[in-house]
């Protein structure tokens, strides 16, 4: 994939964000930005016992992270912090922040890719990137 200079890119699973720019023209070359406090969210009533119509709290709190996570972003985009979004994250995280995307933050998606790199090296995410 060919990732435009200064997009952001978004690399999250269920319990942690991590950003990026791109600071790179014909490689990505992935420098850190500071992410910005977030909001606690909560997905569901936590007083249900588990099921599989009732996910369990992890999961819970794992969505109610992805949502938090798609809500700065949303005002990262009405701001006009980026003008292009690629975004990295777990399947399920995935999902999660695809249900909550505004349609500014859509006009400004230039990618996804559905694979958990948190915790990976900068040139581990690049190379993802490249394969794209």
């Amino acid at each position: 994939m060919i990732l435009p200079n200064g997009a952001l890119v978004a690399v999250a699973d269920g319990a942690q964000l991590v950003l990026f720019r791109n600071t790179g023209h014909a490689d990505p070359v992935l420098t850190a930005v500071e992410v910005p406090a977030m909001r606690e969210r909560s997905s569901g009533a936590s007083a249900h016992r588990s099921s599989a119509a009732n996910p369990d709290n992890d999961t819970q709190a794992e969505d109610g992270y992805a949502t938090g996570v798609a809500e700065m972003l949303n005002s990262w985009a009405l701001a006009g912090k980026f003008e292009a979004l690629l975004v990295i994250a777990a399947p399920r995280t995935l999902g999660e922040l695809r249900k909550h995307w505004h349609k500014d933050l859509q006009s400004r998606l230039i990618g996804e890719i559905n694979k958990d790199l948190t915790g990976r090296t900068t040139d581990e995410i690049a190379a993802a990137i490249d394969k794209a």
